[in-house]
């Protein structure tokens, strides 16, 4: 196992244990908001302080691109090398109660993610991937699925919660893919959903607005994994659009197939 890996890893169970023990004491949280409906507890930043000290300790030439606390240069300038964390992927899920949560981080080399760590804090499942080394579960190898047709697929996704620019657009691709597929899930944290894609537990994800920290480490589980990743016209700028489409390589190309007909026709940048 890559070292960095291993130091993700450390990472994510250090903030697991902050997130666990505020998981049992939820209604004393202290939340604000962000946005709307957009919210930050101090859960959040407790983890991401947590993540961060174990990373630093290890790297400290490496840059950080963080959800609450920014972007921050490595010792040297860390241009090269920048992790990217989501402490608490699906805040809102976590203040309701709801367990579908983790936490996300990756490391870029160059603008191009090659480690990957996304911990279902929950559930005990450990997402991992490395560039070229293959995505797992618990140490175990996963594989995206092998479904072949849209029918008869389940297909991830997440609605705006922040702009709304595009939600009538949303709607007529939701609408269509509804009656493509076998059925569609929005569980509210984009990182678990790419996971479930790498494990073949949904055939596709689809979102669009995006940030970096959201879906960095999930889109190289589903490369690693066999699946394909691209933005709204198949390329792999997403990081930088914030748009995502993802799938077993045939689910893939129908997803994009659907969505490219509202692509030029009806979504704002």
């Amino acid at each position: 196992m890559h070292p960095a890996l291993n130091i993700a890893i450390k990472a994510a169970r250090r903030a697991s244990q902050i997130i666990n023990r505020a998981a049992h004491d939820i209604d004393h949280l202290q939340v604000t908001s962000k946005r709307q409906s957009d919210f930050v507890t101090e859960v959040d930043r407790a983890a991401e302080k947590a993540i961060i000290e174990v990373l630093r300790e290890a790297y400290p030439e490496y840059g950080i691109l963080a959800e609450e606390s920014g972007e921050a240069p490595g010792l040297n300038g860390g241009a090269e090398y920048q992790w990217i964390i989501d402490p608490l992927d699906g805040t809102t899920n976590f203040i309701h109660g709801f367990p579908q949560y983790a936490v996300s981080i990756a490391l870029a080399h160059k603008g191009v993610v090659t480690q990957a760590v996304v911990y279902d804090t929950n559930r005990n499942e450990m997402f991992t991937a490395s560039k070229g080394g293959g995505a797992f579960l618990n140490e175990r190898r996963i594989r995206v699925s092998k479904c072949l047709k849209l029918e008869d697929s389940l297909i991830g996704t997440g609605f705006p919660y922040r702009a709304f620019d595009n939600i009538d657009t949303y709607l007529k691709i939701f609408k269509e893919l509804t009656q493509k597929t076998a059925g569609m899930r929005r569980p509210g944290a984009a990182s678990l959903d790419l996971a479930y894609v790498a494990c073949g537990r949904l055939d596709g994800f689809w979102e669009f607005g995006l940030a970096p920290w959201d879906m960095a480490a999930g889109t190289l589980l589903i490369s690693e994994a066999g699946g394909l990743v691209g933005d709204l016209a198949g390329e792999p700028n997403y990081l930088e659009t914030g748009n995502l489409i993802a799938g077993s390589p045939k689910v893939f190309a129908q997803l994009l197939q659907t969505i490219d007909s509202y692509r030029t026709a009806s979504l704002k940048a």
